[in-house]
């Protein structure tokens, strides 16, 4: 089984302009944290006449360092992996300058229907205000002199959230769908575990050369990485079950079971994580929630165990 080995030692400097290949450029905002690691990767692809992927935050001095990396270039299209407000909210003012239109899956939306006492959206991280120029559809390609992007509709960190194939360079632009750094949080009602899975078995099936995410340095051995992080979630799940072997137990007491080397102050994001794999079970019939699915119900595995 291959393991998820974490690369952290990616340092893009802040407002600079580095060339990942003849047709790939990044600049890193400066909003670094713990979900953003050093800051959110803005692409820049092709040369000329070009597309931004992943504006950024709505952060002055970003706008700044993309304006004067695209000096006498024409922006074409801004595209959107997903509306959390570190990765969209920049792109109106860009647009605004540019002309350029703006396309993504769609506006922020839950993955399900949701009400405060089920769940703890993380309604402060979304860009509630995005609204597409266009609308794309899974497998819709765009085309320019020197680069050709396809939309890969990969739901699961939120429910729009899309990856772009740069196809001359066989590579995946991933947003926060997979990254280098870290796993990527799956937090309910926005995300959800089970078309998150599918979503990584469908990228799975492709031929990568590089990955480029969101935020931190790229994933040189896609295919490694992904079935990792596959197997990576098939053994929180088994300690999520084996945490229930002797009982009942909230969210809770299960991150603490299973989190022992996390920080304190990540154990909300932890118990988010554990909520997603723990609905997912619950809808698979693995596990019952009690009073219903939700963050403060108690879980029963319903998986017997039996000794000789």
């Amino acid at each position: 089984m291959d393991t998820l080995v974490f690369d952290r030692s990616f340092s893009g400097e802040y407002g600079k302009v580095e060339w990942l290949s003849p047709r790939l450029r990044r600049v890193t905002a400066t909003n670094p944290g713990p979900f953003t690691f050093t800051g959110t990767n803005t692409y820049i692809v092709g040369t000329g006449s070009v597309a931004i992927i992943d504006p950024g935050p709505d952060d002055g001095a970003h706008l700044d360092a993309l304006l004067n990396a695209l000096r006498g270039e024409i922006v074409t299209h801004i595209f959107v992996t997903h509306t959390h407000k570190d990765h969209s909210p920049l792109a109106r003012k860009l647009k605004d300058i540019t002309g350029a239109d703006i396309y993504a899956e769609g506006p922020h939306r839950a993955m399900r229907i949701w009400n405060e006492e089920a769940f703890a959206p993380l309604e402060a991280s979304n860009d509630l205000t995005f609204a597409p120029d266009h609308q794309l559809q899974d497998g819709e390609t765009i085309s320019r002199q020197g680069w050709t992007l396809e939309a890969i509709a990969t739901p699961g960190h939120t429910a729009n959230h899309m990856c772009f194939a740069l196809v001359e360079d066989q590579a995946l632009i991933s947003g926060d769908h997979i990254m280098a750094w870290s796993t990527s949080i799956i937090a309910p009602p926005d995300g959800a575990m089970q078309p998150y899975m599918q979503s990584l078995h469908k990228i799975a099936a492709r031929d990568w050369q590089t990955i480029w995410p969101g935020h931190g340095g790229p994933i040189r051995d896609p295919a490694k990485t992904i079935a990792a992080t596959l197997a990576h979630r098939h053994a929180r799940e088994a300690q999520i079950l084996a945490a229930l072997k002797d009982g009942p137990l909230a969210i809770f007491p299960i991150v603490e079971k299973i989190y022992t080397h996390l920080e304190k102050n990540m154990h909300g994001a932890a118990a988010l994580s554990v909520f997603a794999h723990l609905e997912d079970l619950a809808t698979r019939g693995i596990v019952t929630a009690q009073p219903d699915i939700s963050l403060n119900a108690v879980y029963t595995s319903n998986q017997r165990s039996f000794s000789f």
